[in-house]
């Protein structure tokens, strides 16, 4: 059961907590914060850790910032270089800097190495130990297990879901498989391989069509609203399948999902301390304005105004607590770990559908899951210090 308060005077929070490397010894813990990454939410990443290295509190934590470029390398990217990177331009990419950074694999002690290249050197030297690494890198090889993993070698803690789990969460395929499993009630879809999407795609579209309108075409392994489409007839063909290869420009995978008709609502997931039952805030809901279809990357993230949030949701006080209820549910199982975002449908007979959990959530100042917490009594940097403190308490390894 999910206690009625998202934070029991029972629960120790991060003051409460004296193993935390750095914690009576007068040495701050020191905090690795990735950022960028591979994947095509890489600008969204640039925002996301603006917003986190302007909050997280400096008198806690010694903050390392690294970026990840479009190529795959890591640089020592700083705070200021950042904030003036997106003064310029938002939606942008992170440059490849001199300093390449990199975490050597399998050592018991983690340092942060830094490669120093000139046209006639090449010097690497141990720049910083690295305590705990917050990775807000948002999509595939960031927020997929692959980084997860790297982690893992490296043996160092990070906030956030291990391996299985961030794989899991974020395949929306073997994420609705999960649900169905765990007796949590998804909506109608359909997923569309590579291979039968080659050999016969018109038994693809055909199954599709079974669905009724509209539907939403997803990239089955991307995040943000990048490459879904919406399509309001799926016996069009011709739509239906411009839908799909545009899904398919993102990912080979497609999940395409029938349209529900129900209010969506949101609800923010923390891991619990120990053995603690994970804790909900109160679920949201947004509605979108300014002439959207759907909640898209506009709306999430480039214009405020495109979409209103409500915390917390004017819904009758029974479904409020079956959505948090089905949100640890959501949670647990994926095996998650550290914190995710749950998204449900609330249909007019009072069904609650589960659609998706994200296990790195938009971490901007309008991003919905730390807004919802900020509705549930816990501040932007409040929550950064509990994933912290959250990930120095679990260990590396299988667990």
């Amino acid at each position: 059961m999910i206690s009625p308060d998202p934070f029991p005077a029972a629960a120790p929070g991060p003051q409460d907590h004296t193993s935390v490397p750095g914690r009576g010894t007068g040495v701050k813990p020191c905090v690795a914060v990735l950022f960028g990454g591979v994947s095509s939410e890489h600008s969204i990443s640039l925002i996301t850790a603006r917003g986190v290295l302007r909050a997280i509190d400096r008198d806690k934590w010694d903050v390392v910032p690294v970026g990840i470029a479009r190529t795959g390398e890591w640089v020592l990217y700083g705070q200021e270089e950042l904030e003036a990177l997106l003064a310029e331009r938002e939606i942008t990419e992170l440059p490849v800097g001199e300093q390449r950074a990199s975490l050597p694999l399998g050592q018991r002690e983690t340092e942060l190495l830094v490669r120093q290249e000139t046209a006639r050197t090449t010097e690497v030297s141990r720049y910083r130990h690295v305590d705990v690494v917050l990775p807000l890198l948002h999509g595939p090889f960031g927020e997929d297990g692959t980084l997860q993993g790297l982690l893992e070698l490296a043996n160092v803690p990070y906030v956030g879901c291990g391996v299985t789990s961030s794989a899991i969460g974020m395949d929306k395929h073997f994420m609705k498989m999960a649900f169905e499993s765990a007796g949590l009630e998804v909506g109608p879809y359909v997923v569309i391989r590579d291979r039968s999407w080659r050999t016969d795609k018109h038994a693809a579209m055909a199954e599709v069509a079974a669905l009724g309108g509209p539907v939403f075409v997803k990239p089955a392994r991307a995040g943000s609203s990048f490459g879904i489409t919406r399509v309001d007839d799926p016996v069009d063909t011709t739509a239906l399948e411009a839908a799909i290869e545009t899904a398919r420009g993102f990912d080979l995978k497609v999940v395409v999902e029938a349209g529900i008709t129900g209010r969506e609502i949101e609800c923010a997931v923390l891991q619990g301390h120990g053995t603690d039952a994970p804790r909900t805030s109160m679920p949201g809901e947004i509605e979108v304005v300014d002439d959207h279809d759907f909640y898209d990357f506009e709306a999430k993230y480039v214009s405020e105004a495109s979409a209103k949030l409500s915390c917390p949701a004017d819904v009758p006080d029974d479904v409020i607590a079956t959505i948090r209820e089905r949100a640890a549910q959501a949670f647990e199982a994926i095996d998650g770990e550290g914190l995710c975002r749950a998204d449900f449908f609330v249909t007019d007979e009072g069904r609650v559908i589960i659609n998706e959990v994200n296990t790195m959530p938009g971490f901007t100042p309008i991003s919905m899951y730390p807004r919802m917490w900020a509705a549930s009594g816990l501040g932007y940097s409040e929550l950064l210090d509990e994933l912290i403190t959250l990930a120095l308490e679990r260990p590396v390894g299988l667990r």
